[in-house]
């Protein structure tokens, strides 16, 4: 039975979870959970699609620009410091259906946006409900995978994730091209799109169950062990909780911690990992981010036209998704830390390549090579924070911090862009190729070894 500083003792539930055989059930939450993804990753690469679009529809300087992509991460800077500490409060479960009620709603609404000014506050809101989408995906799965496949389990459900990064980019150049459907521009289906969608994922969310670690936490060990044996039974396997081990008393009941509190335990007790998350949520941004909205903007500034630009854009970012499947033998095969450190060097190399290259072809292959190595590193990077807080503060303390990387994403555009236009890309990438590096030293020093270890033995 191991105890985590700062979080209530690890119950017998807890211990069964992890010994309970893989089966469909498991394949199923990872599936429904990774459909949610996808519209978090959509909506997020949305922004760097529909820049150039809406700047020829509204005249947008490049400050206007930035403000189009930078407009959602505000939304999820905010989603993400505020929905993460909720998700410790009232449970991952209930966010999980929260925020996509949430992103729906005002993507839907945004779609019929009468002005700029009314589309930047709509997909500020939607931006919102998708603030801690992947925070919770890394939580929620972290907490019912044994610890032998976390980190492939959570890749397979990422690798579903990305399918709506090149879906999107597609969907943009065919529906610019069709400039108008049903009487209703092109772009506004873009929108529409992502909110009916999300509806749907919403209804099939509802099947999932309670994190019984999270119950544990609350002291609610009778339906912690309540959801793991309807779980054991799911998976075949009623029989493997029948001798729980013993676990401690109950904390007190009714104890809340403040944000305060938990970020005070994370300083105290975890202090490395924590300066380390927080350090790299800054920097990671930069490298995985920085190609994903620049992309489309980068090509037209090299003189292809708008259809051209998210053709091309939509060849590139189809290795998000494969990149994401590359991941799925590699993360457990390799220390996490280390794979993204040379993933993150990657990214790096291959950026500079895509901003000095002129012909179609290298710009395609770099750009290709490029978000192939962007998501084995996003992908490492999101099993591994999910590993390294325990469970009562999971979600706030991974929260918190991965809302900088929203924080640093509204920044970034208004940099970069109009960066983009008077030094140009090689400039750009250059100084995401510095920052990188910093990155990578940062992880190497202080960050923890996880991989192949039950999350309470991480800690």
């Amino acid at each position: 039975m191991a105890t985590d500083a700062g979080s209530v003792p690890t119950a017998g539930a807890s211990a069964a979870l992890e010994g309970l055989p893989l089966s469909r059930w498991h394949r199923t939450i990872v599936v429904l959970v990774g459909i949610g993804s996808f519209f978090d990753l959509y909506e997020v690469f949305l922004g760097g699609v529909l820049a150039p679009i809406l700047a020829r529809e509204f005249a947008l300087d490049s400050v206007g620009k930035a403000a189009v992509v930078a407009s959602g991460f505000l939304g999820m800077f905010v989603g993400a410091n505020v929905l993460s500490v909720v998700a410790d409060r009232l449970g991952r479960k209930r966010v999980f259906l929260l925020n996509l009620v949430i992103y729906s709603l005002f993507s839907l609404l945004a779609a019929f946006s009468p002005n700029i000014e009314v589309f930047l506050l709509l997909r500020f809101l939607g931006g919102i409900g998708l603030g801690c989408e992947l925070v919770l995906v890394d939580t929620y799965l972290a907490e019912f995978l044994p610890a032998k496949v976390r980190g492939r389990y959570i890749a397979w459900a990422y690798t579903v994730g990305f399918l709506g990064v090149p879906v999107a980019a597609l969907l943009g150049g065919k529906l610019v091209a069709a400039q108008e459907i049903a009487g209703i521009d092109g772009w506004r289906w873009l929108l529409v799109a992502g909110a009916l969608g999300a509806l749907f994922v919403i209804v099939m969310r509802r099947v999932l169950p309670e994190s019984p670690r999270w119950l544990e936490s609350r002291g609610r060990y009778a339906e912690a062990e309540a959801t793991v044996r309807d779980i054991a039974t799911r998976a075949g396997a009623p029989t493997a909780v029948d001798d729980l081990p013993p676990r401690a008393a109950a904390p007190q009941q009714g104890q809340e911690r403040t944000t305060t509190e938990v970020l005070r335990i994370a300083f105290r007790d975890y202090r490395n990992r924590t300066v380390m998350l927080l350090i790299f949520q800054v920097l990671q941004t930069v490298g995985y981010y920085g190609f994903g909205t620049l992309a489309p903007l980068v090509l037209v500034s090299k003189g292809f036209e708008i259809t051209e630009s998210l053709g091309y854009a939509a060849l590139s970012f189809a290795g998000y998704p494969l990149g994401s499947l590359l991941s799925v033998p590699l993360v457990e095969r390799f220390e996490r830390k280390y794979l993204i450190i040379a993933s993150a060097l990657s990214i790096a190399v291959f950026g500079i390549v895509f901003a000095a290259a002129a012909a179609p072809w290298l710009i395609v292959l770099a750009g290709f090579l490029l978000t192939t190595a962007s998501n084995v590193f996003s992908n490492s990077f999101h099993i591994y924070q999910a590993e390294i807080f325990p469970t009562a503060i999971r979600s706030t303390a991974s929260g918190v911090a991965y809302s900088l990387s929203r924080g640093t994403s509204v920044v970034l555009p208004f940099i970069a862009v109009p960066l983009l236009a008077t030094a140009g890309p090689v400039w750009v990438f250059g100084g995401s190729a510095v920052l990188i590096v910093l990155l990578c030293l940062d992880v190497g020093l202080l960050g923890p070894l996880t991989t192949g270890r039950a999350l309470e033995e991480v800690h």
